[in-house]
């Protein structure tokens, strides 16, 4: 009986694996800023999505009840939403900044309270 200590084991060299590590980085680096790109770009559309469809319920309520909602919460209280819109940027119910009607209280209108801008250059507090 002979005893073999490695001579007929197979593995990958030291060099080997540097190459294919190598060639992984290069490979990230090339993907890795096109996959935040996306991201961004689709936070950018659900917050305009979101604030496409809250200014249509809250153009819905005012048709229905002669009066802007007093408050977000109110649309979800009275079935116009299920739940608050999520602003996608700041990923928060809460940050939206309200705009009340010149007639007076309420909720007129909606915009990102998220900080930047977009692709586009136009301020997230102003889409």
């Amino acid at each position: 009986m002979v005893l073999r200590t490695g001579a007929g084991k197979r593995g990958f060299t030291l060099i080997e694996l540097l190459v294919v590590l190598a060639i992984l980085a290069l490979l990230l680096t090339i993907a890795a800023p096109r996959f935040f790109r996306s991201i961004d770009q689709s936070k950018e559309t659900v917050l305009k999505e979101n604030l496409h469809i809250t200014r249509g319920v809250i153009d819905k309520f005012y048709g229905d009840n002669g009066r802007y909602p007093q408050t977000l919460g109110e649309l979800v209280e009275r079935k116009y939403l299920r739940t608050l819109p999520l602003d996608p940027l700041t990923e928060s119910t809460s940050t939206w900044i309200l705009v009340a009607p010149d007639s007076g209280a309420g909720v007129y209108n909606l915009y990102s309270g998220a900080p930047g801008s977009t692709r586009d250059g136009m301020p997230f507090s102003r889409l």
